[in-house]
């Protein structure tokens, strides 16, 4: 039997150890991110979601990863600077992970087990353009991009999974949350 998420533990970005398991009974939007993608202006609209339903018990978790055309180079004290400053953001950050590949973070591995597929765009010009540059995930489980979301319910349940051009503020994510908070 393989271990539960919530105990699954990463570091956060100031170095202390944690795991899902420190926001029990909360709804987690666990995001990976990166500085320097054309997706980063999402984290303008994951801080206005997490201040909008934080009240209500969501916690959303950014999870920096330098794992898409190198678009994390900094270190974990050059990313908390550069979130903070140019997006405010003051939701939870974990310390840089992989999300792909051999060096895969076992939490990256058992969300994905658990919501293999993502709900996904219709001719999504983002699968398209890493198709094109070759950039597109042999493996159709694997995270596409920077900015994929897994959202997890109060149980430590992995409910919805959404592609990376799913913006925070999509209907599909901001329903799924309301529906996990009530």
């Amino acid at each position: 039997m393989s271990q539960p998420i919530s105990t699954i533990a990463f570091d956060m970005i100031d170095g202390q150890s944690s795991s899902l398991n420190d926001y029990a009974n909360k709804v987690i939007l666990v995001v990976n991110v990166a500085s320097k993608c054309g997706l980063t202006p999402q984290y303008e609209q994951l801080v206005s979601l997490y201040h909008q339903y934080q009240a209500q018990g969501l916690v959303i978790i950014g999870f920096p990863a330098n794992n898409f055309a190198g678009q994390e180079p900094g270190s974990n004290g050059e990313i908390a600077t550069f979130c903070s400053a140019t997006y405010g953001v003051d939701f939870p950050m974990a310390s840089k992970i992989s999300v792909n590949g051999d060096d895969r973070h076992p939490l990256y591995q058992a969300l994905i087990d658990a919501q293999p597929n993502a709900v996904r765009n219709q001719n999504s010009q983002l699968e398209q353009k890493l198709t094109e540059k070759g950039l597109a995930s042999k493996n159709e489980t694997d995270i596409t991009w920077n900015f994929e979301k897994f959202l997890v319910n109060r149980q430590g349940d992995v409910i919805s999974r959404f592609a990376p051009d799913i913006t925070p503020i999509d209907e599909r994510i901001t329903n799924a949350i309301k529906a996990a908070i009530a």
